[in-house]
């Protein structure tokens, strides 16, 4: 297949990029900075590779490569947890996602031929936080500015379904792997020996190990019965408690010191909401479809990362 990629050059996108190629698959990946792509991805390395440069929530030239390609993953979005939620930082979060997949879905919609199908990345912010309910892909969203951010994301990649291209949405948890996600910021305090949960340690960690998505993500590419939104986390979520329990037991480091909130606050504001709230959110719909995972386990996923 020829499969362009948004956010190709991330954390997540990095891993897919180098699964599909080396499995044959011709890759297109739209960047906003194309040196760093060629960085990333040189040619010597991935020579069945073509870069394109674009600005996402603009129309353009790139457009019109997506009538030669077979499928479009989208993945692309401005970071949620990195800096405070400022008006203008919750601005750039909402449009880097709803106006970045309005501008693949209007190109979808010119191109002739069309892709086949739409790989659309989502989050599992879409439900909301909680400390005690259990949310599966039916359950109704959330009401605070991350759900709405999903809801609006969601609805601008649902519109793709009127041009007859197959859609698969995809909510995705906290991805863990090596060299980068969450567990890149937790390892340098485990390693130090101050390691420990985040805000009270009951909030809900639902993850996800990258192999695991990448993994989801090329079967929603290859098997043209699936369609519709699933949930892109381990069927196994955890307290914060249990996660930085393991990863300590796993590093021979203590995982007693908690981080308290207020600090998290002073640096992120509402963003560390992120961190700090939670949500236990299961797999229903991707386990109905049959997707088996490799890493199924905090312990599992941990274990293999660390080794």
């Amino acid at each position: 297949m020829k499969i362009a990629i948004t956010g190709a050059t991330g954390f997540v996108g990095t891993r897919l990029v180098s699964k599909l190629t080396t499995a044959g698959h011709k890759i297109i990946v739209f960047t906003r900075d194309e040196k760093r792509g060629r960085r990333v991805f040189p040619p010597s390395a991935f020579p069945n590779l073509e870069i394109v440069a674009y600005q996402p929530t603009k129309s353009g030239d790139w457009q019109e490569v997506l009538a030669k390609c077979d499928a479009v993953v989208n993945l692309a979005g401005q970071p949620i947890a990195e800096e405070r939620w400022t008006p203008q930082i919750k601005e750039k979060i909402l449009h880097s996602r709803q106006g970045g997949t309005e501008k693949i879905v209007e190109a979808i919609a010119l191109a002739n031929p069309k892709p086949k199908v739409l790989i659309n990345a989502s989050a599992i912010g879409y439900y909301g936080t909680s400390e005690t309910a259990t949310f599966t892909e039916t359950s109704p969203p959330g009401d605070d500015f991350l759900a709405q951010v999903c809801q609006k994301w969601e609805a601008a990649a649902t519109k793709v379904t009127a041009e007859s291209v197959r859609l698969v949405i995809l909510r995705i948890g906290i991805v863990l792997g090596k060299n980068g996600g969450a567990l890149s910021k937790m390892l340098p305090v485990f390693k130090l020996f101050a390691g420990g949960p985040l805000g009270n340690g009951r909030q809900w960690f639902s993850w996800i190990h990258q192999d695991d998505l990448v993994s989801l993500i090329i079967a929603a590419l290859e098997q043209e019965d699936k369609r519709g939104t699933f949930n892109a986390t381990a069927p196994n979520p955890v307290p914060m408690n249990e996660l930085c329990q393991t990863l300590g037991a796993i590093m021979k480091r203590p995982s007693w010191l908690p981080v308290p909130s207020f600090a998290l606050e002073m640096l992120l504001g509402d963003g560390a909401k992120v961190v700090l709230e939670g949500q236990q959110v299961l797999p229903q719909q991707t386990l109905a479809a049959g997707f088996t995972y490799q890493y199924p386990t905090i312990q599992a996923a941990l274990k293999e990362i660390l080794s």
